[in-house]
C-alpha cells in the first residue's frame, strides 16, 4: 500500500464521517461532526494496520519459509474489536428520559460510521461512498416518512379527583378505549374521603401522538363526577 493510497483513504474517511456527523451536529445530538469523523478515521486506520500486518507477515514468510507455521495475520480480528469497542461509545449517547429512550439513532450512526471506516481502510471506495450516502439519506429524508407511517405514542400523567368511583371508573375506561388510549398504571395517592366520597388517583396513560393533553383534560371536564384534574 503506497503513501498516496493512505492519504486518499484518510481523506475519504474524513469526508464520509463528516457527512454523517454533520447531520447529527445539525440536530444537536450528543455525538456530532468531529466524533463521527474521529470514529471513521480510527476504523480506517485499524483496517490499514491490518493490511500492513498482512504485508509484513507475507514478506517475512517469503524471506524465511520456516516461519510459515509460526506467523499468522488475522485480517478480521482488529476490525471486530473496533465494532465491539464503538458500542461503548454509542451507549454513551443513549438517554432514558420521561419513559422514552433518546439517542438510539445517534448510537446506530456511530456504529455504521465505524463499519464504513473499516471499508475505507480496506480500499472499498465505492462501497464506502454508497454506504455513506445511503446513511445520510436515511437520517435526513426518512424522519418525516417515519413520523407519518409509524405514529408513536406519548406518555402522559395526570392527577384526577372525582366522586362516584364505580361509575366514574367505567366512564374513564370507555373514554380511553374510544380514543385508543392505553392506561399503563393507576395509583391511589390519597385515601378516599368518607365525608365527601371523593377519590384522588394518579393515571399514567399512553396517548397517540396526535392527541394533546389539553384536549383530554377538556373532554374529561364535561363529566359531572370529576372535581379536579392536574397534569403531573
Amino acid at each position: 500500500m503506497t503513501w498516496y493510497e493512505v492519504i486518499i483513504r484518510l481523506i475519504l474517511a474524513i469526508i464520509v464521517g463528516g457527512l454523517i456527523g454533520y447531520e447529527r451536529e445539525y440536530k444537536n445530538r450528543p455525538a456530532g461532526f468531529r466524533t463521527h469523523i474521529l470514529v471513521c478515521i480510527g476504523a480506517a486506520v485499524t483496517s490499514m494496520i491490518q493490511l500492513y500486518a498482512i504485508e509484513e507477515t507475507s514478506k517475512m514468510i517469503l524471506a524465511q519459509p520456516t516461519l510459515a507455521n509460526a506467523l499468522k495475520a488475522d485480517i478480521g480480528r482488529l476490525g471486530a474489536q473496533v465494532i465491539t469497542g464503538v458500542g461503548f461509545l454509542g451507549a454513551g449517547t443513549i438517554i432514558h428520559e420521561k419513559g422514552s429512550v433518546k439517542g438510539l439513532t445517534t448510537a446506530a450512526s456511530i456504529w455504521v460510521v465505524a463499519c464504513i471506516g473499516l471499508a475505507v481502510g480496506l480500499g472499498y471506495y465505492f462501497l464506502s461512498i454508497l454506504s455513506a450516502v445511503s446513511v445520510f439519506i436515511v437520517l435526513v429524508s426518512l424522519k418525516r416518512v417515519e413520523a407519518r407511517i409509524f405514529e408513536k405514542a406519548k406518555i402522559i400523567k395526570f392527577e384526577i379527583e372525582y366522586k362516584n368511583r364505580g361509575e366514574m371508573v367505567k366512564k374513564l375506561e370507555e373514554y380511553f378505549k374510544g380514543r385508543n388510549i392505553k392506561v399503563q398504571n393507576i395509583e391511589f395517592e390519597i385515601e378516599e374521603d368518607e365525608e365527601t366520597e371523593h377519590q384522588t388517583c394518579l393515571y399514567t396513560i399512553l396517548v397517540p401522538r396526535h392527541i394533546k393533553a389539553n384536549d383530554i383534560i377538556r373532554d374529561l371536564c364535561y363529566y359531572d363526577e370529576i372535581i379536579k384534574i392536574n397534569l403531573v
